[in-house]
């Protein structure tokens, strides 16, 4: 149904959560911030453009609403809410798969949207 790739800048980010107090709150679950690496935390931001970009980045997405739980293995996975699940079941979106990695300062998302 949809693909979505994102790219972010990891010391970019991390000025940008420690210049703007509040937005790692907007943006991120209570979760998704006890992450302690600011990689894993870059990760997690471009997984969420890249839900946005999978469903044609539709208006009124809120960042909260697609968030990045690990399996019991480890293994990252997109969990949507609210607006994003709502739009998600208007696509007859059905399944999610997630692919995160970081390296060189890069944090990277790729994500699958599947009918």
């Amino acid at each position: 149904m949809g693909v979505g790739v994102d790219v972010v800048d990891v010391a970019r980010f991390a000025r940008a959560l420690t210049r703007t107090p509040g937005l790692g709150r907007r943006l991120f679950t209570d979760a998704e911030r006890s992450q302690p690496r600011m990689e894993s935390l870059a990760a997690r931001f471009a997984a969420k453009e890249a839900v946005a970009k999978a469903l044609g980045a539709p208006g009124g997405l809120r960042w909260r609403d697609a968030e990045v739980v690990p399996e019991a293995s480890g293994r990252p996975t997109i969990v949507v809410h609210g607006g994003v699940a709502a739009e998600a079941a208007a696509q007859g979106i059905a399944c999610w798969h997630l692919s995160l990695s970081h390296d060189g300062g890069i944090a990277t998302a790729v994500v699958v949207a599947e009918a």
